[in-house]
């Protein structure tokens, strides 16, 4: 018989860690996915040891193609029914799109996009069979966004991301599956730092700067509660709303405070 467990993609920092933290902590078994195998043994034996946790990982790079089947593989070789995926790996590209080469631009698309596609499909079959599943999807606000002047893809692969989980939903939900599309917005983690667009995040305000753990935390009880969209902490719901509700030609008039540089002309 197939042990749970929860797989973590991104999970050696930022909010992929914290999740990992919180899972651990409501006796999850758990699977992480980075590229660090000295960061990933390292947080491995921080959850054994505060949390008592099953907790393995297997290294890998969502830039390779292969790496999907090669993690799929892993966890049928040792028998882990995942039960909850979580696809949370990404980064942010520190180049103005023109001055960007393509190779790293199709890296992009791969690690927060195709990945997250193959993933799902990979471990799908077998929530089917079980007629089970939680699929956490990691998007962001800025899917909820108008249009960007840095960062041009980040916005448009987080929209589709939010569709793709309603699309999951639609054809799955009868079956026992659930997909969350869980929308932070601006996380203190080492995120824009390992992006190189840490002067980005210095810029924003203090007050719509949210500690991982707390997004972490949201996002959990969210994906296990069944919901089809999570926007973590009251700020960041607020400005949801208003994204739906105000036209966007009138969110640069406030955006010079909240989203420091995002939407202005180059």
């Amino acid at each position: 018989m197939k042990k749970e467990f929860a797989l973590i993609t991104g999970a050696s920092s930022g909010i992929g860690l914290e999740i990992s933290k919180v899972l651990a902590s409501k006796g999850f078994s758990l699977v992480l996915v980075a590229r660090s195998e000295k960061k990933l043994k390292e947080v491995c034996q921080d959850l054994i040891a505060k949390h008592n946790a099953t907790a393995t990982y297997f290294v890998s790079d969502l830039e390779d193609p292969k790496a999907p089947e090669a993690i799929f593989e892993f966890c049928q070789e040792k028998g882990y029914f995942i039960s909850l995926l979580v696809n949370n790996a990404g980064y942010a590209l520190p180049t103005a799109f023109h001055k960007t080469p393509m190779e790293a631009e199709e890296n992009f698309l791969r690690v927060l996009g195709i990945a997250v596609v193959a993933l799902t499909k990979i471990f799908l079959p077998n929530m089917i069979t079980k007629k089970q599943g939680k699929i956490m999807m990691i998007s962001s606000v800025a899917a909820f966004a108008p249009p960007s002047s840095i960062q041009t893809l980040y916005g448009p692969i987080k929209t589709f991301i939010n569709r793709f989980s309603e699309g999951l939903n639609l054809s799955y939900n009868a079956m026992g599956i659930t997909s969350t599309a869980v929308c932070p917005g601006y996380t203190v983690t080492n995120f824009h730092t390992a992006s190189g667009v840490q002067q980005e995040m210095d810029r924003v305000p203090s007050f719509m700067k949210k500690e991982a753990h707390r997004v972490a935390e949201e996002a959990v009880e969210a994906t296990l509660k069944g919901k089809k969209v999570s926007v973590p902490t009251k700020t960041f719901k607020i400005i949801v709303f208003l994204l739906k509700v105000l036209p966007h030609s009138l969110f640069p008039l406030f955006s010079k405070r909240l989203a420091p540089g995002r939407y202005e002309k180059k």
